[in-house]
């Protein structure tokens, strides 16, 4: 794992930006695989003023999101989609078309995990995935115990990764009980991993993915295993790998 220190999210959301930039100017085809919540926001803030100021194209680019709530719609305002159309795709050039979450009211939920997973692969799979990691170890909505070899799947959400959500949300009460999620088996199949991880509220995390063995009760820690992974750290984060340095 190479892992780039930055100052702070600032400088995280500015490093990652480039990475992402530079990487979609070399391979103006590829697929994107992308992460919601707090911590990309900057980010794709970055990337849509980079898109207007110097015209970095999306038009070939195709995107796979990670996860989605089960029981909101695409117009939801708590919806992964909603928050990738106001977050990113409405301001830059990326087709609707090469636009894809799994969906959340779907008929019939197994099939649309199954059919998520062969959108993915008849793509030829993920060439750059965007992760964060959750305070539990989740990558995506992987929650501790999930077996490392699971494809697109249905998951029941933790109560503290519920509670870390439900800022979004007006009450406890309607933050969703459960989600559709790339499997971790998935993820892992992508070509390329960059892992973002920003505030002191992730540094236990960041430590234990860093120094503990790889362990299915901790998700992030398979990310050992794969080929090409890259973080992205703000030193709040790191302040306690720092330590034991």
């Amino acid at each position: 794992m190479n892992l780039i220190i930055a100052e702070n999210y600032e400088d995280m959301s500015h490093k990652a930006a480039n990475y992402l930039i530079e990487k979609v100017k070399k391979h103006p085809k590829m697929n994107l695989g992308l992460a919601t919540g707090g911590t990309p926001e900057r980010t794709y803030e970055l990337i849509i003023e980079d898109h207007q100021k110097n015209g970095t194209s999306y038009e070939g680019i195709q995107s796979f999101n990670l996860d989605e709530y089960i029981g909101l719609a695409q117009d939801h305002p708590n919806s992964y989609y909603y928050y990738m159309c106001h977050q990113l795709f409405n301001d830059i050039d990326i087709k609707k078309e090469n636009v894809h979450l799994p969906s959340g009211v779907a008929k019939n939920l197994e099939e649309e995990c199954q059919n998520y997973e062969a959108l993915i692969t008849n793509a030829g799979g993920v060439d750059l995935q965007i992760l964060g990691i959750g305070s539990n170890g989740h990558i995506g909505f992987n929650e501790p115990g999930t077996p490392f070899q699971t494809k697109t799947h249905i998951v029941k959400l933790t109560n503290s990764t519920r509670e870390a959500n439900s800022r979004y949300f007006v009450t406890m009460a309607d933050v969703p009980t459960q989600a559709i999620t790339m499997g971790i088996g998935t993820i892992m199949k992508s070509k390329e991993i960059l892992l973002l991880v920003s505030g002191d509220n992730k540094a236990e995390a960041l430590q234990k993915l860093m120094r503990e063995d790889v362990n299915e009760q901790f998700p992030a820690s398979v990310l050992k295993n794969h080929p090409c992974v890259t973080i992205i750290a703000d030193k709040k984060a790191l302040t306690k790998v720092m330590v034991h340095s």
